[in-house]
Formats: structure tokens, C-alpha cells, sequence
């Protein structure tokens, strides 16, 4: 068995095993597993499902699902259809058989632009969503991308291909098939290489300036990009130009810069002079010399790292400034990154590059000290077996895509037995997933609603200031309340749809509008929802479980009973006003209710606790390591700390009774003390082995 046929096999049981405990067809687990890959990847900022069908032969008429509202992507409009095949074997599609597959979704599209058609549908109809919201945005967009999914292998050519237009607006379509996803699963490559190439397609090559010398680490370059060939390469390519991490930083600001427009269009002239430019990261670069020195003529997968607004400021010039464009110029610093150093050095450049915004945008990288620690966490705290079952177990957390698959794939079978007993699959969780557990427990499900990228992008932010200031909190205990929210989280996915009351859909929206509810009422002054009691028993008691399935009832009826004039659900759910309105509901739960909840003071005891016991530990660890090293290691250290004059008197006491072991062993506060002096002279030059 291949590496694709092994993927298919786990994609096929992961499918299954959702469809049955979530009660729904295999479709519908195909759709919300693979759009959460497809928004994760940058395809789409989100992704609503909107199953319908109707007709046959070439009347039929088919959508699976949208990307949101379009004025939110830069009046992109994403439509969604999928091919499943539910089928234990690979199965193949070619080029040829994109056309009938697309050709529902697009007399869909047709269709949906008419108040007819529309007025027709009942409101509840997923149909008369997606037309209601065509209808009201038509005006506004710029593009129709059209993405099939399918799990079976595509075995064509051609990504975001030109299909047509419809009057004026341009149609493209792209394939996500068995194979991307296999590739986005192990690797988080998803996609084929950006070719740039600019003397065929982009009217000639870049004068360049070498900012490198010869044999450098690392090629950098200079460049002066005209407006209009920038504007076309993203008209193109689109945020597949814009580094993942970066675009979801951006995401939680403005798409676009009213400043940076208004220079285009007024004073085009200027804008080289004002606008700050782009930094850039390549795999490769191939030059040229013309008569007028070395040029650029190619560049592959080119990513932008910094520069984002003004990259989609001067593209939205193509609509409203095209002229102005000819006098627009912009600087890119462009900077060769081979693929195995990415993860190491572009966080760095959007970090250093990245002026104009408070947070990062490295705060959102796989890298940042707090995914670090949260995947270090996971790989150690063990949980206790959940009644009837006989093995502990731990909780997987996947800080960058592929890593889950990639360790069990390096194992035997017998390993990977282990392997599953030890990190069972139902226990696998991304960043992304994190920020949904955390957002539905303190009350923002109307962020969570907007989509796993725009929630990210705001927890990440959150979490960027708190970080900056303390990492203090985000200890063992907090990490094992977070998987409490996420086995409450994960109870309700499975729970809902098997609901007397539950007519399919929206079930991600009542789940986090649920959830936050039961947390929102379970808060007093006194009391607060026991989430102590979740991890330990790594399961939902039967009272917390039938007061969720209440809250998740009236979540269903807040979010498919908009206000008047409000017709779409899933945009509704988008909407603070939503939240407030189940907010401020009263419940009727059971009288055992209050048995899930517990004294606030005991909570905060309990962090307390956490903490003595997190500074016993590392006050012992320290003294250990201490001790290891020796007293002659320490004179040397307190001697070169002199002879350097970087040591306080706190500092210089304390690495006295180092010296001095074992006549004297420092106190555990004394030898953290210690290591922490070590490693600030280490930062500063102190080399611990001696030179030979």
C-alpha cells in the first residue's frame, strides 16, 4: 500500500467515523472536514456549508457550500461543490470530467442572481441563503472562484484555471483532490508552485540590485516593481501570494488601506515615496543580464510577508484607478528562502519587517512560544482512562500540519498500535481548533462562527498582547482546563445532530453558541462551570450534558429566527447581535445543574496550588542542575561575570554559595536565581565549555 492509498484508507474511516457519531450523511463529514483543510490552507477565509440539489441531466443544479460574504475577501464570491466517491478503493477523475462536474454549480450561480428563483425557495432553504446573499452582493464582486473537492486523485493539469465570466466578472475554478490534501496533510504543501515568470507573461524582466555577496547564506535582492505588474500577478495568483501566517494576522484588520488607495488614485506619483514596500521571501530566482545590468525574470513561489494591504490596495487599483496604476511604483526587498529553512527564517523577517502594527505577525507562527509550549504540554500530560475503558491516554496537539500523520507514519504497526492507544485519533486538535474551544467558553461564539481563520487571527492577537506582558498563566493547569473545553466542545458536535429538534445545518454555529451559553450561565460572583471535574474524568457529565443540549435548542432557534430583514443564517450567526440575544434568554435547566458547578475561590485554590507546585518543581530541577555542573564550573562563570562587570550584587552572593558546594548547596529560590544569571551571560558571551 502507497502513501496515498494509506491516506485514502484513514480519510475514509476519519469520514465514516464523523458521519456516524455526528449522525449525518457521509457528504456532509466529507464537506467539514476537508473545508476546514481548505480554510487553513488560505483557499478560503471560511467556508458555510449550503448543500442543495435539483433537476436532472443538464437542468440539474447543485451547491455544496460558500465562502462567506464576499465583501469580507475583496469581492471574491467562493463556491464550493463536491465530488465524493464513497469508496474503499482510489479512485481517479481527469480533466475532462471537471466540466459536467462544475456545470450544476455554475447554472446554480445563474440561477441564484434571480429574485425568481430566490422568492421561490422557502427562507430555510440553503439555496435561498446563498441567493438571498448573491442578489444582495452581486454589485460588489470582483471574481467567482469555484473549487471542487473531491477524494478521489485528479489526474489532470491546471490550478485556479480561467473558466469564463459572467458579463464582466471573471470565473475561475480549482481542484482540491485526494492528492492535495494528502500533500497539505503531511507537509502543509497544498498547492503547485508560483512560477512568476516575467519576461513571458509580465512584460519583461525586473531590473534587480544584489543586496547579497557571493556565496552568501542567504540571496537578497532589490527590486522596483511597476503597480500595474504586481496588480496583474495577484489578480492571478491572489492570496496565494500572501504567506499563510501573515494572511491570517491580517485578517483581524482591514483589508485594505484607505490611505494607500487614496495616494493611488490622487497621487499615484508619490506613492514610491511614501509607501514603506514589500518584503518578500522566494524559493528561487533565476536572473538575467540585460544592457541595462542584472535583471529578474523569474521567481518561484513568490510569498509576501510584509506588505499585504498595500500588495491588495494597488490590485484593487484594476477596478477603480487603472490608469493611475502606469505611474504607480513599489520597492520589494526579496529575500531567497530554501524550503527547508522557511519555518526558521521568514517568521523572523515578518517579525523585523512588520512596523506598522503592534502584535507581530510572527505572534501567529507554528513557532511562537506558546504553540511551543502547548505542544510540549500535550506530549506529557497524561490523562486518566475514561470509565469502562483501560488505557491513559494524551491529547495531540498539532502546531503545524503534518505532524500527527508524519509521527505515526515513521512507527511499525505494532508501534503505531501504541501509537493510537496513546494519541487516539478523537484526540487530535490544531491551533485552530484550540482558539474554538477557548472563544466558545468565554463567550465570543459569534467569532467562532466567522470562520476557524478569523477566529485564529483574533485569538492569536489576544494571546500575542497577553503573552507580551506574562506567560505566567498558560501553565499545565491551564492547559488541562483547556481540554476540558474541548471535550465539552467535542460532546456537542457529536450530540446535536442526533436532536429531535436539529433539521441539519448550522450545526458548528449552535455548537459554540451553545457552549458559551452554558459557560456564560454557569458564572456568578461564586460559582463557575467545573471544568476540574471534565479533565479528570475526560468526559461530560450526564447533567452538563443535558443542560448543553438545552442551551444548544435555544442556540437553534436564535440563529434560525433572525431579526426582520435579516435572512441569512449563517451571516446572522456572524453577528454580536446574535450572541446577545441568546445571552440574554432565561433557561429552564434541570434541577441538577447546579452539581456541575463549583466555588470560584476553589478554582482560583486550585491555580494556587498549580503554581507552588510548578515552582517546587523547577526549584528542584534547578538545584539539580546546579549541582551537576560543579563548583569549579561556577567560580569560572563568576569570574568571567566579573571580569566583564555583568553580575548584580544579588547575583554576585548567590554564585558565591555556588562556588562554594559542597561546603554550601544554594536554597531551590538560590538556584534558579543562578541559572537564570547563567543563561542571561550566556546571551552575552559566556561560553560554558572551555576552549581548548
Amino acid at each position: 500500500m502507497n502513501e496515498l492509498q494509506e491516506y485514502h484508507q484513514n480519510l475514509m474511516a476519519d469520514i465514516r467515523r464523523e458521519a456516524d457519531a455526528g449522525g449525518i450523511f457521509p457528504l456532509e463529514a466529507f464537506f467539514n472536514l476537508m473545508t476546514d483543510r481548505l480554510t487553513e490552507a488560505g483557499e478560503l477565509e471560511t467556508a458555510d456549508p449550503a448543500h442543495y440539489q435539483f433537476g436532472e441531466g443538464a437542468q440539474k443544479l447543485r451547491i455544496d457550500g460558500y465562502a462567506g460574504d464576499p465583501r469580507d475577501s475583496e469581492g471574491v464570491l467562493g463556491l464550493i461543490i463536491c465530488d465524493f466517491s464513497d469508496s474503499d478503493a482510489v479512485q481517479t477523475f481527469g480533466k475532462t470530467d471537471v466540466t459536467p462536474i462544475l456545470n450544476p454549480l455554475i447554472r446554480f450561480l445563474k440561477k441564484a442572481r434571480s429574485e425568481e428563483f430566490r422568492d421561490a425557495l422557502n427562507e430555510e432553504n440553503p439555496a435561498f441563503q446563498v441567493s438571498d446573499l448573491v442578489i444582495a452582493t452581486w454589485s460588489h464582486v470582483t471574481k467567482v472562484k469555484l473549487i471542487l473537492v473531491s477524494n478521489r486523485q485528479y489526474v489532470g493539469r491546471g490550478d485556479a484555471v480561467p473558466l469564463g465570466s459572467m458579463g464582466d466578472v471573471p470565473i475561475t475554478w480549482s481542484v482540491w483532490d485526494l492528492a492535495r490534501f494528502e500533500r497539505f496533510d503531511r507537509s502543509g504543501q497544498a498547492r503547485e508552485d508560483i512560477l512568476i515568470d516575467f519576461e513571458q507573461d509580465f512584460g519583461g524582466p525586473l531590473p534587480a540590485l544584489k543586496a547579497s555577496q557571493t556565496g552568501a547564506a542567504l540571496e537578497s535582492y532589490l527590486l522596483v516593481v511597476p503597480g500595474e505588474q504586481l496588480a496583474s500577478i495577484f489578480d492571478r495568483w491572489g492570496a496565494r501570494l500572501l504567506e499563510a501566517n501573515v494572511r491570517t494576522f491580517l485578517q483581524a484588520r482591514a483589508k485594505t488601506n484607505k490611505g494607500i488607495q487614496k495616494t493611488i488614485k490622487d497621487e499615484p506619483e508619490l506613492f514610491f515615496p511614501y509607501n514603506n514596500g514589500l518584503s518578500a521571501t522566494a524559493d528561487d530566482v533565476t536572473c538575467v543580464r540585460t544592457h541595462e545590468g542584472l535583471a529578474i525574470s523569474s521567481i518561484s513561489n513568490l510569498q509576501v510577508v510584509n506588505g499585504a494591504q498595500t500588495t491588495g490596495s494597488i490590485h484593487s487599483g484594476l477596478k477603480n484607478a487603472r490608469d493611475q496604476l502606469r505611474q504607480v511604483f513599489v520597492q520589494m526587498k526579496l529575500t531567497v528562502v530554501p524550503p527547508d529553512r522557511s519555518e526558521e527564517i521568514v517568521p523572523k523577517i515578518s517579525e523585523f519587517a512588520n512596523t506598522q502594527n503592534k502584535v507581530n505577525a510572527a505572534d501567529f507562527f507554528s513557532n511562537h512560544p506558546f504553540h511551543i509550549r502547548i505542544e510540549q504540554f500535550s506530549r506529557s500530560v497524561i490523562f486518566a482512562a475514561r470509565e469502562g475503558e483501560r488505557h491513559d491516554s494524551k491529547w495531540f496537539y498539532e502546531r503545524s500540519r503534518g505532524q500527527y500523520i508524519n509521527a505515526r507514519g515513521r512507527l511499525t504497526p505494532a508501534q503505531q498500535k501504541k501509537f493510537d492507544l496513546e494519541y487516539p485519533k478523537g484526540q487530535l486538535f490544531s491551533k485552530t481548533d484550540l482558539a474554538k474551544f477557548e472563544y466558545s467558553a468565554t463567550g465570543q461564539p459569534f467569532l467562532v462562527s466567522r470562520g476557524a481563520q478569523k477566529n485564529f487571527a483574533e485569538f492569536a492577537k489576544e494571546i500575542g498582547e497577553v503573552w507580551a506582558r506574562s506567560d505566567a498563566r498558560y501553565d499545565e493547569l491551564w492547559y488541562r482546563r483547556l481540554i476540558a473545553k474541548a471535550i465539552v466542545f467535542r460532546k456537542l458536535e457529536a450530540d446535536v445532530p442526533k436532536q429531535p429538534w436539529y433539521e441539519g445545518g448550522y450545526r458548528a454555529n449552535i455548537v459554540t453558541y451553545a457552549m458559551a451559553k452554558v459557560f456564560h450561565d454557569a458564572t456568578s460572583d461564586k460559582q463557575v462551570l467545573d471544568v476540574d471535574a471534565i479533565w479528570r474524568r475526560q468526559a461530560v457529565s450526564d447533567a452538563l450534558s443535558r443542560a448543553l443540549l438545552v442551551a444548544a435548542a435555544e442556540a437553534n432557534d436564535v440563529i434560525t429566527h433572525p431579526p426582520s430583514g435579516v435572512r441569512n443564517m449563517s451571516e446572522w450567526a456572524k453577528q454580536q447581535a446574535c450572541w446577545s440575544g441568546l445571552k440574554g434568554r432565561q433557561l429552564a435547566y434541570d434541577d441538577d445543574f447546579g452539581s456541575c458547578l463549583t466555588q470560584v475561590e476553589s478554582m482560583r485554590t486550585a491555580v494556587r496550588d498549580a503554581k507552588a507546585k510548578k515552582a517546587l518543581t523547577e526549584g528542584i530541577n534547578a538545584q539539580s542542575e546546579v549541582v551537576t555542573l560543579g563548583a569549579e564550573f561556577w567560580t569560572r562563570m563568576m569570574d568571567w561575570g566579573k571580569t566583564e562587570r555583568k553580575l548584580t550584587p544579588k547575583d554576585l552572593q548567590i554564585l558565591q554559595i555556588c562556588a562554594s558546594m559542597p561546603r554550601k548547596i544554594p536554597e531551590d529560590f538560590q538556584a534558579r536565581h543562578a541559572m537564570n544569571v547563567l543563561h542571561r551571560l550566556k546571551d552575552q558571551g559566556f561560553e560554558t565549555e572551555r576552549s581548548s
